[in-house]
């Protein structure tokens, strides 16, 4: 029996995998998050452990409680202006937290499974190998590769997966993407002003869990880019989605960074080569088309059963 905890189980990635490894077989899944568990349909061969990362003493009695055989660590502080504004806790939650849960995981030998980002890079180049030197522009990417520098220097096995703009939906609808944005922006009439000189491989937060399970699954090491294998600007995105949904797209405008003031600077061309996860993991991502195919059918899916809970 495998033993997986997963941090962040209440974010986007985090219930993509609770979903993904509970019907996995052998696989016992723990289920971590700060605060009350948030999935309406949590499975019921999984089990759910309260868990603030920023707190040794709980990361200590957890490990002590289940001995996981793998940890998924995606809970982090992620938004990048944030980050930016709010420097110590944002040290707090993507660096001291890592410190505390490697530590733990070193005593158990668990294998430790590190979300990281493609924002560790300066956007000069584009399309980054596994091997490329980062160069991070705003403190989220220098806390990010702070965390990375960390992992690489543990005592128990590690894999670190770097992922770019990730993309779907939580069951609660709570939380906008590219795709819906466009989609109800356009459906208001309404014009949208989309960059087209920030270059992204935009990652479908299902495709990001099955590569984050692959590297469990194997118990894999080392770093791993998991991200879409379409290269894409937010205009090509919000055209793509203009297109699936036959909405005018005389609405969209293209612009450029340089029209939007942002306490962080976000780097202009990333995106991720994926061929070594695709070799040696058997990866395969959908392609961005194929991500907003499935964002409809959820789309669809959780507006049927909403209508169907407020009919009874």
């Amino acid at each position: 029996m495998l033993k997986v905890l997963v941090t962040g189980a209440n974010g986007l990635l985090g219930q993509k995998l609770v979903h993904l490894l509970a019907q996995q077989p052998n696989v016992q899944l723990i289920a971590t998050a700060k605060g009350e568990n948030r999935l309406y349909s949590f499975p019921n061969n999984a089990l759910y452990h309260t868990l603030d990362v920023t707190q040794e003493t709980q990361i200590a009695q957890v490990f002590e409680q289940y001995q996981p055989n793998t940890i998924i660590h995606t809970a982090a502080m992620t938004q990048v202006d944030d980050c930016e504004m709010q420097r110590e806790r944002c040290l707090l939650f993507n660096v001291t937290a890592v410190e505390y849960l490697l530590k733990y995981a070193e005593k158990y030998q668990t294998h430790f499974i590190h979300l990281s980002t493609d924002f560790i890079f300066d956007g000069k180049t584009g399309l980054y190998t596994e091997e490329a030197e980062p160069n991070p522009l705003s403190f989220y990417g220098e806390s990010k590769l702070l965390s990375e520098k960390l992992v690489q220097n543990c005592h128990t096995d590690w894999a670190i997966v770097r992922t770019v703009l990730v993309y779907g939906i939580v069951e609660a609808m709570s939380r906008t993407n590219i795709i819906l944005w466009v989609k109800k922006s356009l459906e208001e009439g309404k014009t949208i002003h989309v960059v087209d000189d920030q270059w992204r491989t935009p990652t479908l937060a299902e495709d990001l869990a099955m590569g984050c399970w692959l590297i469990a699954k194997q118990r894999a090491k080392g770093i791993f880019n998991i991200a879409g294998k379409d290269l894409l600007t937010p205009y090509n995105m919000a055209i793509a989605t203009a297109d699936f949904f036959n909405l005018d797209k005389s609405l969209i405008i293209r612009t450029d960074s340089s029209q939007f003031k942002q306490p962080a600077v976000r780097p202009l061309r990333t995106g991720l080569d994926i061929r070594k996860a695709q070799q040696l993991l058997g990866y395969q991502p959908h392609s961005f088309k194929e991500g907003i195919a499935l964002l409809q059918k959820q789309i669809t899916s959780i507006t049927s059963s909403r209508l169907f809970s407020h009919k009874n």
